[in-house]
């Protein structure tokens, strides 16, 4: 068999099958062409030198040959499959599926929907911010301790530009973007991955937050409190909820107030509600004038509060888990035990919890 005989039975090939027992007889271990190469060890050197370049690009010919048979079949097959071929979507999961909606985006899901209900849309923005709007617009000096090295990860400069970005340490630079873009009223939340240079049980180097904002005319501190006992009593599903706010200091707020719930041991565990004992959930204040300025709203004529927490706390507190690091460490075990159905899907009517 000379290489065009060998190609244009190659090029002839119907189907995969075919093609791989075509290779198998020119190639395999008792195939045409491996019988000519073995053939070379019982030349004398004058027909080995001018057979062995022969025998060698009829391989490499049919080798290359086969390769592109092959890839032709197998487009054809796939053009094939997809012009032809339709996928249920209405058909319900296998019962062998496994797989569970990890705690943090059911936590997510349970916040977005008790804020839709209170009539907060959900904002996003950028992870890799501008230390304008991650500090400076948030009314944070150039001495602030958060903009400190063991704080803040910092990233090289862009090409072009003097300051260096960071991974933003809370999702407050969404605030700042939304009054921005929108003006006021606003009545929005943003939730979102932070970064903080930080790792032990109760924190980790990138964790989850979300912040509260509402901007409008003559907003008190008691729409913030109404606001925040409303959300915790349907976040813990209970209304033995107890709210303390203690004056603090944020740079963004003035005034500012760290939130304390009540909790109660029940069953040997401590669970929030009640007043046994008070447990720090999250800092909250009126928005400072001074950012309200920064994002191009006259502070004389709206005002507003905002409030953070941290997400994958509220797991923890709701669904009694021990160690943040374990919400990142990939276990299938802890998965299994803390993970949601995909079917849980948070519903106040319902209940937001599974």
């Amino acid at each position: 068999m000379d290489s065009a005989d060998a190609v244009n039975e190659i090029e002839r090939a119907p189907d995969l099958q075919s093609l791989e027992a075509l290779r198998v007889r020119l190639l395999g271990k008792q195939g045409e062409i491996t019988a000519k190469l073995k053939s070379l060890g019982s030349m004398d050197a004058e027909m080995r030198a001018t057979e062995a370049p022969k025998i060698h690009a009829l391989r490499e010919g049919v080798t290359n040959a086969i390769a592109e048979r092959k890839a032709a079949l197998e487009a054809a097959e796939l053009k094939r499959k997809l012009a032809t071929e339709r996928i249920d979507l209405s058909l319900p999961a296998a019962d062998s599926v496994s797989g569970t909606i990890h705690p943090v985006s059911q936590v997510l899901d349970e916040l977005a929907e008790i804020f839709a209900d209170l009539g907060f849309s959900v904002a996003e923005g950028p992870e890799i911010e501008t230390q304008w709007y991650n500090f400076t617009a948030l009314n944070m000096p150039e001495n602030h301790p958060a903009r400190a090295m063991q704080d803040t990860f910092y990233l090289e400069p862009r090409p072009g530009e003097d300051e260096r970005r960071v991974l933003r340490t809370h999702t407050s630079p969404v605030q700042t973007r939304s009054m921005e873009a929108h003006g006021a009223p606003v009545r929005l939340i943003a939730p979102g991955r932070v970064y903080r240079s930080d790792s032990d049980a109760t924190h980790t180097p990138m964790f989850h937050q979300i912040e509260g904002l509402v901007i409008d005319k003559a907003i008190t501190l008691g729409h913030l409190k109404w606001t925040l006992e409303t959300f915790l009593k349907a976040f813990f599903e209970r209304d033995d909820i107890v709210l303390r706010m203690r004056p603090s200091y944020f740079p963004f707020t003035e005034p500012s107030a760290e939130v304390d719930v009540g909790w109660s041991v029940e069953k040997g565990r401590r669970v929030v509600g009640g007043q046994q004992g008070w447990m720090e959930v999250l800092g909250s204040g009126m928005v400072h004038p001074r950012v309200i300025a920064n994002a191009g709203l006259d502070p004389d004529e709206w005002q507003g509060f905002a409030f953070g927490t941290g997400v994958d706390r509220l797991a923890m507190l709701k669904y009694g888990m021990d160690d943040l690091r374990a919400f990142f460490d990939g276990d299938i075990r802890w998965l299994k035990h803390y993970g949601f159905r995909a079917l849980d899907v948070p519903t106040l009517s319902g209940g937001v919890g599974a």
